[in-house]
């Protein structure tokens, strides 16, 4: 049997395991990443089979929004908000209900189908606990939106009030393997991290558990982690890849000792699919610097993402994330009615009309002639300030 023939078997059999909801094998899950014979684009099409079979041509949208920013204990190293980190970024206190929940309003009026919130620090206090709780409720009641919250490390009885105030999910990520976590962070363990998930499912949330690829890490970390998260059945899984932030201990995006490229972002994700073949598979931050001009490819193992930013770092507006999904023949999902102003925007887009435009609300097509900067933006809050990062003003 020729090379050809080989790859196409086991592309075969691959796709089978899935439709069946089980998984391939670590073995197979770790030569997609280290065997270049095994074709990219037949590759991504067993994935995309798979991927369709649970999710359809769905697109699910999140929206990220931080409401507690730095100031943070611990000393992971991939992340701006540590108190070890030198990153130019400015630390406030929880938002207040107020500006939650504008925050809130506007990811629906964007089109979102999940408003996920992130606190930074160790773990949150009872206070902290009960403020969130009652900002989940009115976010519930008032929008219908889906939630997920990120509160650090927490026990069950924290989890079980979250979840009686309406909480969806519970992120918390794994973020590497057990074997490499000492190199990025040592204020906490991984057995920590495991303990929290456990928590979040005695309590009856939803969890949302992924990782950071880049972070020096071996393939056979990705491999782990990805059976890990299998072993939870988490349902959630964002794949982050590393965007480096100057001022970070972790700052160079590296797998395997080589650069990452667009075509092993694509091979993570399939074998993320591949791995974990019902559960939501999110490309969450780096797609934009990572994937470059192949992002529409990546919808093919994946079936969400992430827009407008991924807390520190700016992403992909939302218009023209929704334009590359409606280009690359998917559809947007979005619980209940679109806004008025976005859904024009989505069927002139599905009409063929140009995303150099945008629609205002009389309905009339206007030029839309404002430059969007693409470099890493760190965000202010509550007051915006300027700031300057390798000398370019964001």
């Amino acid at each position: 049997m020729s090379m050809m023939q080989q790859n196409q078997s086991r592309l075969t059999a691959w796709a089978h395991s899935g439709l069946r909801g089980e998984s391939i094998t670590r073995e197979d899950a770790l030569s997609i990443l280290t065997d270049e014979s095994i074709p990219l684009l037949p590759l991504i099409h067993t994935a995309g089979r798979v991927r369709e079979a649970s999710f359809g041509r769905d697109v699910l949208i999140h929206q990220l929004h931080n409401v507690q920013s730095g100031a943070c204990p611990e000393d992971c190293g991939y992340c701006g908000q540590s108190q070890h980190s030198d990153a130019p970024i400015q630390a406030y206190r929880l938002k207040q209900r107020e500006e939650i929940i504008a925050e809130a309003q506007a990811a629906k009026d964007n089109g979102a189908y999940r408003y996920c919130m992130v606190l930074s620090g160790r773990g949150s206090s009872d206070e902290e606990i009960d403020h969130m709780a009652e900002c989940i409720a009115e976010v519930k009641s008032r929008f219908g939106l889906r939630t997920c919250l990120s509160a650090g490390l927490l026990d069950e009885a924290k989890a079980k009030r979250l979840a009686d105030a309406g909480l969806d999910r519970l992120n918390h990520n794994l973020n590497t393997s057990e074997r490499h976590y000492e190199q990025i962070c040592t204020t906490h363990t991984y057995t920590d991290r495991v303990n929290t998930l456990a928590a979040a499912r005695a309590a009856g949330l939803d969890l949302c558990s992924g990782l950071i690829v880049g972070m020096g890490e071996s393939y056979e970390d990705l491999v782990d982690v990805a059976f890990r998260l299998r072993e939870f059945e988490v349902p959630s899984i964002p794949v982050n890849f590393l965007v480096p932030i100057p001022g970070n201990r972790v700052n160079n995006a590296v797998l395997n000792g080589q650069p990452i490229t667009p075509q092993l972002v694509l091979r993570v994700l399939c074998m993320f699919r591949l791995v974990n073949p019902k559960a939501e598979i999110r490309i969450g931050a780096g797609r934009e610097g990572h994937l470059r001009s192949m992002q529409a490819l990546a919808l093919h193992p994946a079936n969400s993402l992430f827009v407008d930013g991924y807390l520190l770092t700016r992403g992909s507006t939302t218009r023209d994330t929704i334009a590359m999904i409606i280009d690359a023949g998917f559809e947007v999902r979005l619980d209940g009615h679109w806004p008025e102003e976005l859904s024009r925007f989505v069927e002139h887009v599905r009409a063929g009309g140009s995303t150099a435009f945008d629609i205002d609300h009389s309905g009339e097509i206007i030029r839309d002639d404002r430059k969007r900067l693409r470099n890493a933006r760190l965000r202010e809050d509550p007051s915006p300030t300027t700031l300057r990062i390798n000398g370019v003003e964001v």
